[in-house]
């Protein structure tokens, strides 16, 4: 493959609002799933199917842990390119989600300890 046509794949990749808000959130970090769910606020399989685009072209990769299914960027000329258009990465895409059950978000209750009336 040409470099024309390593671009080429990555721009067709990209150029999808979708896919294209996906990799800005990879950005902040590795997010599963549930985690681009909430933060879209599209379905389960649309997302999926979306995360396969991306995968197909290289440009993200998923590693597995426990039940869930972790996602990050994989290149870093996408890495470049969306630095370029969006600027550095803010701290809000880093912060938890209010709403999203992934384990990055999910807040532990707090351990209550009870008093004895003895």
């Amino acid at each position: 493959m040409t470099a024309y046509e390593e671009l080429a794949t990555r721009f067709k990749a990209l150029a999808h609002p979708v896919r294209l808000q996906i990799v800005d959130l990879l950005r902040g970090g590795d997010a599963c799933v549930c985690h681009l769910e909430t933060a879209l606020g599209k379905r389960q399989a649309y997302i999926s199917q979306q995360l396969m685009v991306l995968r197909e072209a290289g440009l993200v990769d998923s590693r597995k842990e426990g039940l869930q299914v972790f996602y990050r960027l994989s290149d870093r000329v996408t890495e470049e390119l969306l630095q370029a258009a969006f600027g550095d990465v803010s701290a809000e895409m880093r912060s938890p989600l209010e709403g999203c059950p992934c384990p990055h978000c999910a807040v532990p209750e707090p351990i209550r300890f009870h008093k004895n009336s003895s």
